[in-house]
């Protein structure tokens, strides 16, 4: 057998002599058997991504929390809660999907910035770990809703810092101008706000800064700035059980070099330490870091269309299917599944969706042929989580792949699944 020959980023998608494999399963088996577009996941890299946190937190008091709202599908979120993780949530539907993954609901985290009364409700009784609190307002709201239920609320309040993420400004959520999380300087009052209030219990502070974050120094100037907060809190008399730094680690999409996991919280471990909060009980939100590079989704080619100024290689797979392209103007690696020896030619791959910002990827040198299969790589995060049926397309078929093995973990929808819920006028 030929030699495997991982491609950057993505190690356990690679090829051996022509062929792109995911793990063991050749690719274009997995599209003949599944139809295109597809997505395949790799169960291999997602705990390789996860046991570089493990190693990162080894001897602590610390959990990883995985952000679901990266990739909420049931088998993905199984994996994670085999493995031990527990789960952030931000609405009532993930919720309902960690508990049908069989995740523990003292295992779950509520995020978001507007909870409502029911969900609140829903994950009082359900019993979850603590609710991450974005405003007062909310606070004031939670307090009510388990004073009714009656019960105290677990509460962290998740800090805004005001530190650059150096991000896309979309994903960028620690800044003043972001809606994200109660701001700094305000936080000691809320605290001793949140801490009169009935229905509250003061359990933590949390703090998430964006996504796709490729240094450390956003990590280490918002610790600093949290540590100074909760000395604060604390000489203020309220006791903070839980510090929770969120998530954002970026991957490499296109050779980007974010620090290992294991290698940032070393570094975020060596100034806990150093302030004398290395023995607190510690809390990580990871999701992109955890499922984006496990993430291929295999495309047909359907036509290729010539230009004065652009070629066009239009393929199966559309905006609906991989919204980041078109949301952030996102690059995703593109290879063919086949590789050839044939002369490449500069193209815009995009889909068959009626909108220009229809693309996949722009400029890319392909040698390709209708009927030829591409792989779109990175499509693990923020893809199928994302998806939509506009153009009353089906969302694609989803299959996990664990060495030689395939499971199907989500099917292929048809038009008679969107229907199914609408109705005729008499």
């Amino acid at each position: 057998m030929n030699a495997a020959r991982p491609l950057p980023g993505a190690p356990h998608v690679h090829y051996r002599g022509n062929e792109l494999y995911v793990e063991d399963v050749r690719i274009a088996d997995a599209a003949r058997a599944h139809g295109t577009p597809l997505f395949l996941y790799s169960k291999a890299s997602m705990l390789a991504a996860l046991a570089a946190y493990q190693r990162g937190f080894a001897g602590r008091q610390a959990k990883v929390f995985y952000a679901l709202k990266a990739n909420s599908s049931l088998g993905v979120l199984q994996v994670f809660a085999r493995a031990g993780c527990g789960f952030d949530i931000v609405s009532g539907g993930e919720l309902e999907r960690v508990l049908a993954a069989g995740g523990r609901p003292a295992d779950i985290i509520f995020s978001g910035v507007g909870k409502t009364r029911r969900e609140m409700r829903r994950a009082l009784d359900a019993g979850i770990h603590c609710f991450n609190v974005e405003s007062e307002a909310e606070l004031d709201v939670l307090s009510e809703v388990a004073q009714e239920a009656g019960t105290k609320a677990p509460v962290s309040l998740r800090v805004n810092p005001d530190v650059d993420p150096k991000t896309h400004p979309y994903i960028s959520t620690g800044l003043k101008g972001n809606k994200f999380g109660i701001a700094h300087r305000d936080a000691l009052r809320v605290y001793r706000h949140a801490a009169s209030l009935p229905g509250i219990r003061v359990v933590g502070i949390d703090c998430h800064i964006g996504s796709q974050i490729t240094e450390a120094g956003p990590y280490m100037d918002a610790m600093e700035r949290i540590l100074d907060l909760v000395a604060a809190v604390e000489s203020a008399g309220i006791p903070l059980a839980h510090i929770d730094f969120g998530g954002g680690l970026g991957i490499s999409y296109n050779g980007e070099q974010p620090p290992a996991a294991d290698a940032l919280w070393k570094q975020l471990l060596e100034l806990l330490d150093a302030r004398g909060y290395g023995q607190r009980q510690l809390m990580a939100e990871p999701g992109r870091s955890l499922v984006g590079n496990a993430g291929v989704c295999v495309t047909e080619v359907l036509y290729l269309k010539p230009g004065e100024q652009k070629n066009f290689c239009i393929v199966d797979a559309a905006m609906n299917d991989l919204p980041r392209p078109a949301m952030y103007q996102a690059y995703h690696a593109v290879v063919p599944v086949t590789a050839s020896e044939a002369t490449a030619s500069s193209y815009d791959v995009v889909g068959p969706v009626c909108e220009s910002g229809d693309w996949i990827a722009r400029d890319r040198s392909l040698a390709v042929q209708p009927g030829h299969l591409l792989a779109v790589l990175s499509a693990g995060a923020y893809c199928m989580s994302m998806a939509s049926n506009y153009n009353t397309r089906g969302r694609p078929a989803e299959v996990l792949v664990d060495g030689a093995a395939m499971h199907v973990i989500r099917e292929r929808e048809d038009t008679a699944d969107q229907l199914r819920r609408e109705k005729l006028l008499p």
